[in-house]
This record gives C-alpha cells, sequence and structure tokens, in this order.
C-alpha cells in the first residue's frame, strides 16, 4: 500500500496508541499527496499525477533526516479533472466534492493534535480550490497552518531540459511529465504512441492566454484532439532521472522548512 513511500513514514501503518503517544504532534508534518485519475494522451496512463505526487514524496522522504518528524498519508487518486472529461477514462470531483474531502480529512487531523498540513499536488487543473480550502480552514482554525503546494514549484532543471516553446506550453503528457514517468513507471509508458501536438487555435497578438496573467477557460478538447499538449516523442528517461532527483531534494528542504515553520501572527499585542 505504501508503494514509493519508506515504511516507517507511511501514516497508516501507525496503530492509534502511537499516533496518541506521538511527542509534539503541533510540529508533525503531515503529507497529503494527490493528483489525479485522468486522460493524459495515448502513450501515459491515467494516474500520471497522482504516481508523481507520490513518487517525488517518497523520493523526498527516503533523504529527509529521520529527527525530522513527517508522515506520507494516503494517495488522494482522484481530483478536479473536468477539463479532462470528454476524454474517457478520466474520473472527476467536483470543487465542491474536493473541497469538502479537503476540509473534513484536515480536521480529523487537527482534532488527533496535528497543526502542520501540506497539500502536496501534482494536477495542475485545482490549485484555486486547495488555495481557498486552506484560508478558510485557517480562519476556522487559527492555530492550523496548511500549505497548498504544488509539486512543480520546487527548484528544478526544467529550464535546462525543455525547449522554450515546452516550457510555456507543453502543460499535460508532454516531454516533462512523459519523461517523469520513464522514471517512476517505465513498463506503463508506450512511447510508440507519443505524439507531439501543442495547443491549437491560441489567440495571437492578444494579452489573453491559456493560462498565465490573463487566462481565459478552456477544457482540453478545444485545445487539442490527443490529449496531448506537448512534445511527449523527445521524453527520455534520463531526463526524467534528473527531474526526480532535483524534485525530491526541493521537496526534502519545503518539508525541513514547513517542520520549522511559525504562523506569523501580527494581530498579537
Amino acid at each position: 500500500m505504501h508503494h514509493w513511500i519508506p515504511l516507517e513514514r507511511f501514516f497508516p501503518y501507525l496503530p492509534w496508541p502511537t499516533v496518541e503517544s506521538m511527542a509534539d504532534k503541533a510540529n508533525v508534518v503531515m503529507i497529503q499527496p494527490m493528483g489525479a485519475i485522468e486522460q493524459h494522451g495515448p502513450h501515459l496512463p491515467l494516474v500520471v499525477d497522482a504516481a508523481i505526487a507520490q513518487a517525488v514524496l517518497g523520493k523526498a522522504l527516503e533523504i529527509l533526516a529521520a529527527d525530522i518528524p513527517a508522515y506520507a498519508l494516503p494517495t488522494l487518486y482522484y481530483g478536479k479533472s473536468n477539463e479532462h472529461w470528454h476524454f474517457p477514462g478520466t474520473i472527476t470531483l467536483s470543487a465542491q466534492t474536493l473541497r469538502q474531502v479537503l476540509m473534513e480529512s484536515a480536521e480529523s487531523l487537527y482534532r488527533t493534535g496535528f497543526r502542520k498540513l501540506v497539500w502536496m499536488n501534482a494536477h495542475g487543473g485545482q490549485p484555486q480550490v486547495l488555495e481557498m480550502a486552506a484560508r478558510d480552514l485557517h480562519q476556522q482554525y487559527p492555530d492550523l497552518m496548511v500549505f497548498p503546494l504544488f509539486v512543480w514549484q520546487v527548484p528544478n532543471p526544467a529550464a535546462e531540459l525543455l525547449t522554450p516553446k515546452e516550457l510555456e506550453l507543453g502543460i499535460h503528457a508532454g516531454d516533462a511529465e512523459t519523461s517523469l514517468m520513464l522514471a517512476i513507471l517505465p513498463e506503463q509508458v508506450q512511447m510508440d504512441k507519443a505524439v507531439c501536438e501543442y495547443p491549437q487555435g491560441l489567440p495571437k497578438d492578444s494579452l489573453l492566454s491559456m493560462e498565465g496573467a490573463l487566462p481565459f477557460a478552456w477544457v482540453t478538447r478545444d485545445l487539442s484532439r490527443s490529449g496531448v499538449l506537448g512534445d511527449a516523442t523527445v521524453a527520455s528517461r534520463e531526463k526524467g532521472d534528473r527531474l526526480l532527483a532535483a524534485l525530491a531534494a526541493g521537496w526534502r528542504q519545503v518539508i525541513i522548512d514547513v517542520h520549522r515553520f511559525q504562523q506569523p501572527q501580527a494581530w498579537r499585542p
């Protein structure tokens, strides 16, 4: 059940007396990896985002010092994936359902005494849901520190490994995700079916863009026939290994930083 997660860091393997007697629970870092079950083109499995979150977290926990208390929760495989629901295999939660799952699971951890919760998200279709839920939780429980974080936001060599076009437009099932999956689940990657398809029909000479400061709403079929947004044909295991190692190192530091973090309280006298 733990897959990439080190046995001693997998929270569901603990018996309840161990949880009850855990020292300094307020500074234990609880980490919820999350992704999605959604189409990733004809060459990748549906599990890409969840697999990336779990693998990166597992590698990070492997290199984390033993004296930093941190535990992985079971991966949340389903997410808000309605932008992909025209492609078979995609399973999506509504924003409301995802928010409720996050709120109620966080409240369960809070009742147990934990005060530091990381949502480690690898699916690009749901950061806004996480950010709003995190703020609502902190407003409701002022001593609960919630971190709605995106897997790819730690330092990594993507700028060295990908072309400028891929960095800008290769946001789904392209070079980066395919390379990473070649490092994580190579037997589930069908490179003979990999395609290169960049978003079609984007406005030219416009301040509006697919993503960025002034985005327009879209679903995947608006932009891609294959479900791929990027160039999967140039992916490689070597790139994937470099990405995985860098992401794991970055997330090791994130966990340390969260462990040390104390909520600012300017409102106190």
